[in-house]
């Protein structure tokens, strides 16, 4: 079961607005992607699940989490599904085009980190508390 690391509540009081229907979806897959792509990279203390185990970590992590939601919201799309597919669209006189050679998704803006997440990272309550860049080489 993967961690997930904010609640709809924590993504009400974060963003002022009432969470998604589906997101308890989007706060997992916020979680995963975070754990993937930021956190694995980060030192801090845990708990026995893994989860930060200091409030102040954990509730910025919480709050990176409810941003990139919020992102997802913000860009329509939470999967890079919306970034797949087409090499040139035309439509009247306007004409979009990009590389045929990306169908994955993963240049769409579904697959970037939020902004707000590095700046709930390096709050200064986390000073000797969350270290970034800490990578962890297995024995």
């Amino acid at each position: 079961m993967p961690r997930v690391y904010a609640t709809p509540a924590d993504y009400q009081t974060y963003t002022g607005e009432t969470p998604p229907d589906d997101i308890d979806r989007l706060l997992t897959a916020a979680s995963l992607m975070l754990d993937a792509h930021v956190l694995a990279y980060c030192r801090y203390d845990v708990d026995d699940q893994g989860a930060p185990s200091d409030e102040d970590v954990a509730a910025a992590v919480g709050r990176a989490v409810c941003a990139q939601v919020f992102w997802w919201g913000e860009v329509g799309d939470s999967t890079g599904a919306a970034g797949v597919g087409y090499g040139s669209v035309a439509i009247g006189s306007v004409n979009l085009g990009r590389s045929v050679t990306s169908v994955s998704g993963d240049d769409s803006a579904a697959r970037q980190l939020a902004p707000q997440i590095a700046d709930e990272l390096r709050s200064p309550d986390l000073h000797d508390k969350l270290v970034i860049g800490a990578l962890a080489v297995p024995w």
